[in-house]
């Protein structure tokens, strides 16, 4: 098969990982970046030097040094070990958003995309939660359970769910009014056959570029949430409990928030690097450029 253009016949386009890499070292970067983070998380009892729920008021307000890398806190614990302990919290909350997310919004999104019948319906519905800001309808969803990492998680995923479904029946809609769909329908074919062979695969690309951006998304969100006491429980270690609680020392001990802040930072760059690499690599038309 050969792809003809106005001038010249070029052969067919494959995707390697390697020339992928080698051209674009934004995706290489940032996957690298991001398996250093989740090996830190997995291997967190390991890496850690203390008890990162040891209270030590003997020790409280230390500086980085030999003993504690990245000092202590107001209550004498490690900032390094919890620190390091965050990073599970962040990546959970992370992953877990940006896959359940994707999976429910490519649903929807073929959904109202190929079946006009529903479309306007749930596109309304989509709208309607668009409309309201992420952190305020995270904070609603969460003031109506037990505070806890699960319903952290579920209520991130539904404001992002509608931006993922946006992006999906973007796509489908364009697939849909392809001559060729139109007459394969006019032809009898069935819908779940033309799902498969021709909408699924041409809705994969973007949704996973959108799911990247999902879950640096949710990470920020999760921080937020965390920070203002509507997140996980305080006593659990997460980047934006560690800031919270360090902010009344900012001035007398300014590691215990610029520090866990830096891991957040670094952690939303790697997605977002990730994110815009996958782009790069898998829009055509942005691939014929590198």
């Amino acid at each position: 098969m050969t792809v003809i253009t106005d001038d010249l016949v070029l052969p067919p386009r494959r995707f390697s990982l390697w020339t992928g890499i080698r051209r674009n070292p934004t995706i290489a970067f940032g996957a690298v970046m991001l398996a250093l983070l989740i090996l830190m998380a997995v291997f967190a009892p390991l890496i850690a030097t203390h008890d990162p729920f040891k209270i030590a008021p003997v020790n409280r307000l230390r500086p980085p040094s030999e003993r504690w890398w990245f000092g202590t806190d107001q209550f004498g614990r490690d900032v390094f070990s919890r620190t390091i302990y965050g990073a599970r919290v962040s990546l959970i909350v992370g992953l877990s958003v940006a896959v359940i997310s994707s999976a429910l919004g490519l649903a929807l999104g073929i959904a109202c995309g190929y079946f006009k019948r529903i479309d306007g319906f749930v596109m309304r519905i989509m709208d309607g939660l668009m409309a309201i800001p992420s952190i305020l309808l995270a904070i609603a969803l969460i003031t109506l359970a037990r505070p806890g990492l699960g319903i952290v998680i579920v209520a991130i995923i539904v404001p992002e769910v509608p931006r993922v479904v946006r992006v999906v029946r973007a796509v489908v809609l364009s697939i849909r009014s392809q001559p060729y769909i139109e007459s394969a329908i006019a032809g009898g074919t069935r819908n779940m056959k033309l799902l498969v062979r021709h909408v699924l695969p041409n809705t994969l690309a973007p949704l996973i570029v959108q799911s990247t951006y999902v879950c640096a998304s949710a990470m920020l969100i999760e921080a937020s949430l965390s920070f203002l006491g509507a997140g996980v429980p305080l006593e659990t270690p997460s980047w934006g409990n560690i800031i919270s609680q360090g902010k009344t020392f900012f001035q007398i001990a300014p590691w215990t928030i610029l520090i866990p802040g830096a891991f957040l930072a670094v952690t939303v760059l790697a997605v977002n690097l990730l994110g815009d690499g996958l782009r790069d690599r898998l829009d055509p038309r942005l691939a014929r450029r590198l």
